[in-house]
């Protein structure tokens, strides 16, 4: 069958990352949530070991952000990340070698909520020569990214007539050359994809009309079909890139008030969708028959003790490692059996770069450890300012820097050997 995505800009599994940690030393850009792949794994090399007592060194500081959950992308010398400024939700541009402000271009008004703080939760895309951001009422843009110059946009709840979620619009934007996909959520179809030329809509998954959640979506080939793997408000999906067709439906890991927040994780056959709230997590083993044939889906477990709220999963040869319930735990992908639970820096968020597990709790203490399966091996912690909020924003390395956003704050932190 013809594709949509071309082979040679297809997804890599997390098999693929994990050879390339043999390779020489290189740094690399944080083009999108949770990295190249969207599996929270970078594939950088040449990082620090171990921390000292006091944590790695800072590179700067600044406190100029307002307020917000979502954490940064980086290219090259440019940081780009949302936040606030006089009421209104926007998005920023920055140095990374010093943390100074480029430019600032304003969206509309922040998405303003009393129980979890103010300001927008998602993470923009950096694609070709644009920046392609969502925020927490909606909004969506299509902005220059070197000047800042908004090139289209749009409010995606009013195009599509679908309410906001109860904390706000959470999930990220996923761009393949010329399609961005999001998830409104709604009967006429909870998944929709989008012309990056103009915003203009190609589909919208008609046969798919779940409520929207906080998730963001991935993309992944599977049996030569390109699909997108998506936890929606009522269950975790498989949806064909090229039209919008549901592959598959799997309820049980969804909570009833469609608080599903963590992304989807793939490795070989197996999808891990895990949920809070009591709920847990499970497994589906994807097959096909045949090269564009029929999918079919079947649960290879499902675990209570495995609920992540929403500090991600990452998935690295054959092993889960995430914070489920309050522990970092280290669990068989395949079988959903428990390598080992530590306490660590407490219920967070993670990213994994160099073989190592950058760890964010979201009460303000950061560690380092080794991603393996046979033990928990911590190589430092430190804390940081409390800064009256849970510590949310997922932490991001990039190009030798370690970053941390805290509401107004972002830190880049020296991690490089």
């Amino acid at each position: 069958m013809a594709h949509m995505f071309s082979r040679g800009t297809q997804v890599v599994v997390a098999a693929v990352l994990a050879a390339g940690f043999a390779t020489a030393t290189h740094a690399d850009d944080w083009l999108q949530w949770r990295g190249p792949d969207r599996a929270g794994i970078s594939t950088e090399t040449g990082l620090l070991d171990e921390w000292p007592p006091e944590g790695p060194a800072v590179n700067w500081q600044i406190e100029t952000l307002g307020q917000g959950y979502g954490t940064v992308v980086v290219e090259g010398d440019a940081i780009y990340v949302q936040g606030t400024r006089d009421g209104q939700s926007g998005v920023f541009r920055l140095r990374a070698s010093d943390g100074g402000e480029v430019w600032m271009r304003t969206l509309g008004p922040l998405y303003d909520h009393t129980d979890r703080g103010d300001g927008p939760r998602s993470v923009p895309t950096i694609h070709g020569d644009s920046l392609f951001v969502l925020n927490g009422m909606g909004e969506v843009a299509k902005i220059a990214k070197d000047s800042g110059e908004v090139i289209w946009q749009f409010n995606m709840l009013d195009r599509f007539g679908s309410p906001n979620t109860r904390w706000g619009i959470s999930e990220s934007p996923l761009v393949v050359r010329d399609r961005m996909f999001v998830m409104p959520g709604g009967r006429d179809g909870a998944i929709a994809a989008l012309s990056t030329a103009d915003g203009s809509t190609i589909w919208r998954s008609s046969g798919l009309g779940d409520v929207a959640s906080y998730s963001s979506l991935i993309l992944r080939e599977i049996a030569g079909t390109e699909v997108l793997i998506g936890f929606t408000g009522e269950a975790g999906v498989g949806v064909r890139a090229e039209d919008g067709a549901l592959l598959w439906r799997y309820e049980r890991p969804s909570t009833v008030n469609a608080i599903n927040i963590a992304t989807p994780v793939l490795e070989g056959d197996l999808v891990f969708y895990s949920a809070s709230y009591g709920i847990g997590g499970g497994a589906v083993r994807v097959s096909v028959e045949g090269e564009g044939g029929s999918f079919s889906s079947e649960q290879a477990y499902f675990e209570t003790r495995l609920q992540n709220h929403h500090g991600g999963v990452v998935a690295h040869e054959g092993t889960l490692y995430s914070f489920f319930g309050p522990a970092l735990t280290s669990v068989d992908l395949e079988t959903g059996q428990v390598h080992w639970r530590a306490r660590s820096v407490g219920k967070g968020s993670l990213v994994m770069a160099d073989g190592k597990l950058f760890l964010l709790s979201e009460r303000n203490k950061v560690g380092l450890a080794v991603a393996t399966p046979e033990g928990y091996d911590e190589r430092g912690r430190f804390e940081i300012e409390y800064r009256g909020d849970f510590t949310w924003a997922h932490p991001v390395v990039a190009n030798g820097a370690f970053y941390i956003r805290d509401q107004e704050s972002l830190t880049s932190y020296d991690v490089a050997k």
